[in-house]
């Protein structure tokens, strides 16, 4: 920035707003009279209006108290500001070594020392300048890769990778670690090396292009490697150019960066995160002497194993070798010869024995046949219908003459119970004639009231002209 777009920035920070500036005197006017604590405590209130500033210049005068509080002052070409880190704000203030001569960004409150007049900033948090830009800018790439997901992917890496894709710089340590370990894990280890720059200007897009082009080249897996640095030195790998060539990777991509301490954009988004480049070349290039002994077992077990198969078939070959079958080979044919013998006495028994079975089985199916006759049938039947005919008969006589004795039992009692017996008695029955109704009691009936008389022969229609109630003593006579 150069000096006169600082000093603008720096006078712009402390100058009041038009607004608030106070009103011109007029001519003739005397301004208020105020006391030196009224004007200092005027200062203090526009001061604080500011709120939390942030303000670059060169450390001065750097003094450390006694007491754990640290004095220094920002100066440039135009001004000088004394600025305070009070002892309880040191340590999360100062993240680094504060130096003489040091650029720097302070950020903080304006303080007014009112027994002396005099105003200085209170600094809460000191940035070297630069970095703490690049933190932000970092801070804000960090929270957007870790939204679209790139964080989350992390392939396994190939055990025996048919050939590792490096990039780095051929002038760094990092390249002669990496080449160092491969001569002591396995010499001569198929290696796929793109040479870029790893710091600087153009950087960033150096190893972007190298990292697409051992992708396509078809390694089976891409180290990213780089020595340690400050964060300005290792930005390049903060780059989202880098990013997004490791996302877009095919293959694994392992990074190397810096040192243990040190945590770029890079190894996030890599599949794996190795500590130091030395560590990058031990977690891809696998351990020739491990293999060797691998094998040297496998062939052992391999050696073991065919012995004992070919153990096996010699015993079993001594074994066979022994047996009657090949010691005598005409026994077979003797053997087969005795069996053909006796299947042949067989079929001619059987020949013989034929005819004379087939003649029993003939004579006791037509003995079977015989009792099996439809007359005969029919004459054990024709027996079982005369016996059962009587019996029939009987049966039915039984069951009528009972039905017949409950249907005359039944009649006598309905023919005792019916009113119709009672009206041959002498009695009759009374019922409206309109509706049918029996007539119980004379208060049912009105004068007026068509009656009809059921009589034991015949019927009488009569009209009631006068209804008389039952007296007491009278009822039932």
């Amino acid at each position: 920035m150069p000096a006169s777009s600082r000093g603008d920035s720096q006078r712009g920070l402390f100058d009041p707003a038009p607004a608030s500036a106070p009103a011109p005197v007029k001519r003739g006017e005397d301004p208020e009279v105020l006391t030196v604590g009224q004007v200092t405590r005027r200062i203090s209130d526009e001061l604080a209006a500011f709120g939390r500033i942030a303000v670059e210049g060169e450390v001065s005068s750097l003094k450390r108290a006694g007491s754990g509080h640290l004095y220094f002052g920002l100066k440039d070409q135009d001004a000088f500001l004394d600025c305070k880190i009070w002892r309880s704000r040191a340590a999360s203030a100062l993240r680094f070594e504060l130096a003489e001569g040091m650029r720097v960004v302070c950020r903080g409150a304006l303080d007014v020392y009112k027994p002396r007049g005099s105003y200085s900033l209170i600094v809460d948090r000191v940035e070297q300048r630069g970095i703490g830009e690049l933190l932000a800018r970092l801070e804000e790439l960090k929270q957007d890769l870790a939204q679209r997901g790139w964080f989350d992917r992390k392939r396994p890496l190939p055990e025996l990778p048919a050939c590792i894709g490096l990039v780095t710089s051929r002038d760094t340590a990092a390249f002669q670690d990496f080449l160092r370990t491969r001569s002591l894990r396995w010499p001569l280890y198929p290696v796929r090396f793109v040479h870029t720059l790893v710091q600087g200007a153009g950087a960033a897009q150096e190893i972007a292009a190298s990292i697409r082009r051992l992708d396509a080249s078809g390694v089976s897996v891409i180290v990213v490697i780089r020595g340690g640095g400050s964060l300005e030195d290792l930005w390049c790998f903060n780059e989202l150019a880098v990013a997004e060539a490791i996302h877009a990777c095919s293959v694994p991509v392992v990074s190397g960066v810096g040192h243990e301490t040190d945590v770029t954009l890079t190894d996030l988004v890599a599949d794996h995160r190795a500590h130091t480049p030395t560590d990058a070349a031990q977690t891809v290039i696998p351990e020739r002497r491990a293999y060797v002994d691998r094998l040297e077992r496998a062939f052992g077990y391999l050696s073991s194993a065919m012995e004992r198969a070919i153990q096996a078939r010699t015993d079993r070959l001594d074994r066979l070798e022994r047996t009657r079958t090949l010691q005598q080979a005409g026994w077979l044919l003797d053997e087969r010869l005795r069996a053909l013998e006796g299947l042949r006495k067989r079929l001619v028994l059987a020949g013989a024995r034929g005819p004379e079975r087939l003649e029993r089985r003939l004579a006791r199916a037509a003995t079977g046949l015989g009792r099996q006759s439809p007359a005969l049938r029919l004459g054990r039947l024709e027996t079982q219908l005369a016996a059962l005919a009587p019996r029939l008969h009987s049966s039915f006589a039984g069951a009528l003459d009972g039905r017949a004795k409950r249907l005359d039992l039944a009649h006598r009692a309905l023919s005792a119970t019916s009113p119709f017996a009672v009206l041959r008695r002498g009695y009759s029955i009374t019922r409206r004639a309109a509706d049918k109704t029996p007539v119980r009691r004379a208060a049912d009936l009105a004068p007026g009231d068509a009656i009809e008389t059921l009589l034991d022969a015949g019927s009488l229609i009569s009209e009631v002209t006068e209804t008389r109630e039952s007296r007491e003593g009278e009822e039932g006579r």
